[in-house]
């Protein structure tokens, strides 16, 4: 199949309209894009938080003959009080496979993921707790499975998140997660095999000039066996700088062992508080 730039133009259009009408309204942009790891962080009672991202990876050998995977992904948050938001998450998908074994790329919507997260315990000054949230997702099998744009599958995942400032400008962020059925793919990459997932990671960002956030991040995956060679392991180092009081670009390059992660790639994106 014929990637056709038109078709990919029209809902990059869509998304910098949005970006366009939202660029001059305030708030206080969130830090987790680029990371997998999430935040303990809500979105204001009433307020919307929209992330845009691309990422370009580079597969692993196991993945052959699909060798390279693009995601766009646009992802709106909404928060329904100071402590309890939901979400929509949509990816646009581009696989590239070699010419030799299949018929070049293939482009389209992958699974919808819907999310909420509640902070039940925010971080407070002088007090040695963390601050506490979970976040719910349901993964609906929107993506041509024939293609390898989705998984066929209902996803269900609890996630249970730690976030808690090391110092004034640093913040440690631990996240451990369950995917109770299902399978943990996005496109090729993510553990293919059905049923439970265990899921860990950790980040540490540092806000080191007045616009500037840097940090390095380790996420994995595990299957319910604990089959290593079907597991997924990947690092990471990004950061955000913060263009406007609610506007900030995101910045990461990954690198990632065993079948189910990329083997290297490059994620940019913008994340708007309106």
């Amino acid at each position: 199949m014929r990637l056709n730039v038109l078709d990919l133009a029209k809902p990059a259009a869509r998304l910098i309209a949005v970006s366009a009408i939202v660029f001059a309204i305030g708030a206080s942009v969130s830090a987790q894009q680029p990371f997998v790891t999430d935040d303990a962080d809500t979105t204001p009672r009433h307020h919307f938080h929209f992330e845009f991202s691309n990422e370009f990876d580079v597969l692993q050998r196991t993945s052959f003959p699909t060798l390279k995977q693009n995601t766009a992904d646009a992802e709106l948050d909404f928060g329904i009080s100071n402590d309890l938001e939901v979400g929509i998450e949509v990816p646009v998908l581009t696989l590239m496979s070699s010419r030799a074994q299949s018929s070049g790329a293939v482009t389209g919507i992958g699974d919808t993921n819907l999310s909420a997260k509640y902070n039940f315990r925010r971080e407070q000054d002088h007090s040695r707790w963390p601050a506490f949230a979970v976040a719910f997702n349901i993964e609906l099998p929107t993506g041509d499975v024939k293609r390898q744009l989705g998984s066929g599958l209902a996803d269900f995942y609890v996630n249970g998140i730690m976030q808690k400032s090391v110092t004034k400008r640093t913040k440690l962020r631990l996240n451990g997660g369950i995917l109770f059925s299902g399978n943990e793919t996005t496109g090729v990459i993510g553990i293919k095999t059905r049923g439970t997932v265990f899921t860990g990671g950790g980040s540490l960002v540092k806000q080191v000039a007045k616009r500037l956030q840097l940090g390095v991040e380790l996420a994995g995956a595990v299957t319910r066996a604990f089959q290593l060679g079907r597991g997924q392991l990947q690092a990471q180092v990004g950061g955000n700088y913060q263009i406007r009081p609610n506007i900030s670009i995101d910045f990461g390059v990954v690198s990632g062992r065993f079948a189910a992660s990329p083997r290297v790639g490059g994620q940019l994106g913008i994340s708007i508080d309106f």
